[in-house]
């Protein structure tokens, strides 16, 4: 909530750009990153400015070729993306951070309740997922435009 002693706390005024992670929110982020593969050339980049990179493309929705100058190059913080969604580190974060959250509030880490609206019975009382029909097309082939035809 907005109380007068929690809103400096979230105060982004001091960072370069308001997605840019601070000090505590990188701490938190920080273990969960791979450490570089053993073998080849060290890392040239820091992976904090990777991070902050990532996070102004995903949070602003610009292009990657938009991505301001003073952050890594485009290329890499694209690869970066690539590699860590092909191995989960992007997937792993919010539910770590979640389970955080639930810890610092003294609560299990697993929810244990759930809320059911009306809309979400009836569509179940509808037959849920066997009521959608997948409909398929057959591809058509022309004999002429395959170059098949005799």
């Amino acid at each position: 909530m907005w109380t007068t002693e929690n809103r400096p706390r979230y105060n982004r005024d001091k960072l370069r750009y308001p997605s840019d992670l601070t000090d505590e929110e990188w701490g938190y982020i920080e273990p969960l990153i791979p450490s570089a593969r053993r073998g080849g050339r060290q890392r040239e980049v820091t992976v904090r400015e990777v991070v902050n990179g990532l996070m102004y493309v995903l949070g602003t929705g610009c292009q990657w070729r938009y991505s301001p100058k003073d952050l890594p190059p485009r290329s890499t913080v694209f690869d970066y993306f690539s590699l860590w969604t092909q191995t989960g580190v992007l997937a792993k974060i919010p539910q770590a951070l979640y389970a955080k959250c639930r810890e610092k509030a003294e609560r299990k880490v697993e929810p244990t309740a759930c809320i059911v609206d009306s809309q979400s019975v009836q569509s179940a009382e509808k037959g849920g997922a066997a009521a959608i029909r997948t409909v398929s097309t057959p591809a058509r082939s022309s004999r002429a435009r395959s170059g098949i035809c005799s």
